[in-house]
């Protein structure tokens, strides 16, 4: 592969990727290590912030269950995406490496299984990062209709959580037993997040004079939006590591702070208004 890209910039061309893929510099075991080390940071980010909502939040605040349903699928979500970034076939070279010339049919053959044993996790690690991505969007939505509506109407909160569950096990399935289709899963993803941040937009504008931090609300949904268009500038990565999808992950950072601010802010409104008898618009 490096002699390849060396190639190319001798002769002038643009660094060339190679099956979709930029070429990183591997650290230790990370493939791609600033878009690992981003999504870890990102997890530790949201487990942080999950943990001091849990301290300043007492269980009875009608959003406690949901809010802290989100952090275990977000937590979930950023697992996966450190893994992906993370996975290559690293032992796979070190037995190469290591054997001695001897046996080379069955070194052939054994390598011949740790090839597709390491095909199959690679595909796996993918799957498992874009299922849970799109799982963090579509609840991001429930969460929202909670809020908005499940407080009042209980019933129609659960009726929108269960079309949410058929929507992605119906996504899920075609992935998976039709065709795993990227460009599909872009349009998926992007017309359900564009729901998401409808959604949580027009409940920031209707309480804005009521809600002095509905702010936050409004200034994560923007950022996380605005944020991802990085990923459309695709630069091959500088020093070989830190790309555009890296820079994104790394900017989606701060964000996990301001947002569980949010649900702090509006959880212990919650739980003082249902305490005085208000209703809860």
């Amino acid at each position: 592969m490096w002699a390849t890209v060396g190639l190319y910039q001798a002769e002038g061309y643009r660094v060339p990727q190679f099956h979709g893929k930029w070429p990183f510099t591997r650290f230790l075991c990370f493939e791609e290590p600033a878009s690992a080390l981003a999504s870890l940071l990102n997890g530790l980010a949201c487990l942080l912030m999950m943990l001091r909502y849990r301290s300043a939040v007492p269980r009875q605040s009608p959003m406690y269950r949901t809010v802290n349903a989100f952090s275990l699928v977000s937590l979930n979500a950023w697992f996966w995406s450190t893994v992906f970034h993370t996975r290559d076939t690293y032992l796979t070279e070190v037995t190469l490496a290591d054997r001695p010339d001897g046996g080379l049919r069955r070194q052939t053959l054994c390598l011949l299984h740790c090839d597709y044993l390491f095909c199959f996790c690679d595909v796996l690690f993918q799957k498992m990062d874009y299922f849970c991505a799109t799982a963090v969007i579509l609840y991001s939505i429930y969460l929202c209709c909670v809020r908005t509506l499940g407080l009042r109407r209980p019933a129609a909160s659960s009726m929108v959580g269960v079309l949410l569950i058929l929507a992605f096990t119906a996504h899920v399935s075609f992935l998976t037993f039709v065709s795993f289709d990227y460009g599909y899963n872009m349009a998926a993803n992007a017309t359900i997040g564009m729901v998401n941040l409808l959604w949580w937009l027009c409940w920031c504008w209707q309480n804005r004079g009521t809600l002095p931090y509905w702010w936050k609300c409004g200034l994560v949904v923007v950022l996380l939006y605005g944020l991802a268009l990085l990923e459309l500038l695709d630069f091959p990565p500088m020093l070989w590591a830190l790309d555009a999808h890296a820079v994104w992950h790394l900017s989606t950072i701060p964000v996990h702070f301001l947002f569980y601010s949010f649900l702090i802010d509006d959880s212990l409104y919650l739980l003082n208004t249902e305490k005085m008898g208000v209703k809860v618009e």
